[in-house]
Parts: C-alpha cells; structure tokens; sequence
C-alpha cells in the first residue's frame, strides 16, 4: 500500500470509492475540492491509499487559514464531518500519519478531523451528535409516532395557511432570504449565495431545497442532500416573525414526509451541539444523536481548541452581530464565514 496525493485526474476513482464505502459520505466526494477551491480559495491535500491500482481509503484535508482564528487544516470545513475513511482501522492511520507531513509544510496550528469513527490515540472532543432519525416507507408511520402535542403543532402549521415547495437551485434566493435572517438572529456570519450556489450546481443530482411559505412570503427554508439511502441536513432557519405559525415545524414535516416518499432509509438532520437546544428540538421527531468524533493533530499548541460560540470570548461578538441589519451581515459575513471552519 501506498499514500498518494490526488489530482483532478484521480476524481473517478476516489469517487468509486465513496460510492462502494461504508465510512465514506457525501461529504468525502471529490467535487467539494473545486467547490472550496472556487469559493474561498482554500488550499487542499487530497490523499489517498492505494493497493494494486485501487482506492482503499481517502482523506481530504483543506487549510483555512485567517487573522481571526489562525492557521488550521479541517477535514471538512463547513460541513458536517468528512474525516479519515478506509477500508481498515489501519489504512485510515496511515492516513492521517501522511496527513502530518503536509500540516508541517502548511505551518498549521493542528489538523481537525470531524470523524464519524474515532481514530485511536489522537485528542479527541466529543461535543457534536449527528441527530439521525429511522425512515418509512409510509410517512404517516411516523407521524403517528409523534406525542399529540408534536402533531398538533405540525397541523397547526397547515392550518395557519403554510404551503411548502421543494426543488433545486430555483428555490435559492428564497432560501437564501430566510437563512440570512436567521442566522443574523443567531449571531452567525452568512455565508455568501455564491458558495451556496455554486454548492447547489455541482450536486444538482444531490441536491434538495425546501422553503415554506405564509402567503407569497417565505417563512421556512432548507437546503438538505441526499446520497444513496440517505438525507443530509446542511443549512436550514426560519424567520422569527412567522415562528408562532409553526414555520419550522412544517418544513421539519415536509423534509420528513419527502424522505419517505423518496424510499430513503436514514435522515440526519444535521450536526448539533451535545445538550442544546438544537438537540432537544430534533429529539421532537424522535431523532437519535449519534456521536461525531473530532479529532486533533496538534502542532503549535497542547490542547484542543475551542472555536465554538459556547466559548465566552465569542459572545460579545455574537451580541453585536445580532443587532446589525440583514443587508450588512450578508456583506460582512462571507468574508468571516469563510474564515470559521
């Protein structure tokens, strides 16, 4: 076996490799290289384990690198996990032990690994859950599974007049519209539409976008993919003037309800922060967490870093975010955004 660094011409490969893999996802896809590459202008490393000609296991790992936060390598930043993925415990170490030569030359302060997996003897924190929930064929299976109350708050969305679409990237400038707000109400720099775009036409085959409307506004919105048997939830908000209409819980319903019709087995509904609120509310739809493991090459430093808005530095930061007009975040926050891994 050998560790080789991937260029373009090693796409079709690693990508048969994703697809036969039980430890790859979506996530681990060649095409997220361009997408960073085109959208930030991040620098990457694409390694992967060779045996007799074939992929046996893949790493990417992409340097993000700014004043604010440092220098880092994450593998992957901006979404959910894409860390180490072979077909042994031990190609994967190998993996991450070529990985270390390269955060050498980037001069990085460590290399982050969001796994699903946990490789041995690294730093590890176990601060984020994966909320998975278990599909059916037949949505209203599940429904029925729901407390009253949680069904009663679904109708209640109906009733007060919400109407959803589905679809691809025709649907982006209003979803784009939602998550800006409300992710300014959260404290959170924007990513630019651009990226989201352009995320959206490399994986249109992947790609699903929901937006919940009250009357011709939109009040609800997310941006999920689906990958084999599987929905991944990426970005979603709602508007905090329609959240007494239950906005979120018919898009949460309609995502649902779609997954199902569409013979998936599996929706994760996004990664979450161990004992949030985020957490509690997907546990609403009797979604389960499972652990997310990340983990750390240290380089420059002796302990794990703690870039997450639990942090109290952050705080003020986020306060003062809170407060500025949408117009303002959407162009100040693609320049932060792309900066926070």
């Amino acid at each position: 076996m050998e560790i080789v660094e991937c260029n373009d011409s090693h796409a079709g490969m690693w990508n048969a490799f994703v697809e036969r893999s039980t430890e790859a996802s979506l996530y681990h896809r060649y095409e997220w290289r361009a997408v960073n590459a085109s959208s930030f202008r991040h620098r990457s490393a694409y390694l992967a384990a060779m045996e007799q000609g074939n992929v046996v296991g893949i790493l990417p790992i992409v340097q993000v690198k700014s004043q604010l936060f440092g220098n880092i390598a994450c593998s992957l930043p901006f979404v959910n996990y894409a860390g180490p993925a072979g077909d042994t415990p031990e190609i994967e170490q190998a993996l991450v032990d070529a990985a270390r030569p390269i955060a050498d030359a980037w001069r990085v302060d460590y290399v982050e690994l969001r796994t699903r997996r946990r490789v041995e003897s690294l730093p590890t924190s176990e601060h984020k859950v994966s909320m998975t929930l278990d599909l059916n064929p037949d949505p209203e299976v599940l429904f029925k599974k729901f407390t009253s109350a949680h069904r009663q708050d679904i109708r209640g969305g109906y009733k007060k007049g919400l109407v959803a679409k589905i679809g691809g990237v025709e649907l982006l400038d209003d979803f784009y519209a939602v998550l800006s707000e409300s992710w300014r109400d959260m404290g959170t720099p924007i990513y630019s539409r651009s990226y989201l775009h352009t995320v959206a036409t490399t994986f249109p085959q992947f790609t699903r976008l929901c937006v919940v409307y009250a009357g011709t506004e939109p009040a609800a919105a997310a941006f999920d993919m689906l990958h084999g048997e599987n929905a991944e939830g990426l970005w979603l908000g709602s508007r905090g003037k329609f959240r007494k209409l239950y906005a979120g819980y018919v898009l949460y319903w309609e995502l649902i309800k779609n997954a199902c019709e569409r013979g998936l087995k599996t929706f994760h509904l996004g990664r979450s922060t161990t004992a949030s609120g985020g957490e509690v509310f997907k546990k609403k739809w009797n979604a389960y967490p499972t652990q997310l493991y990340w983990q750390y090459v240290l380089r420059t430093r002796a302990d794990i870093p703690q870039l997450n808005v639990n942090n109290p530095k952050y705080q003020l930061a986020i306060k003062a975010w809170q407060r500025l007009p949408v117009p303002v975040t959407q162009f100040i926050g693609p320049m932060i955004a792309r900066s926070i891994p």
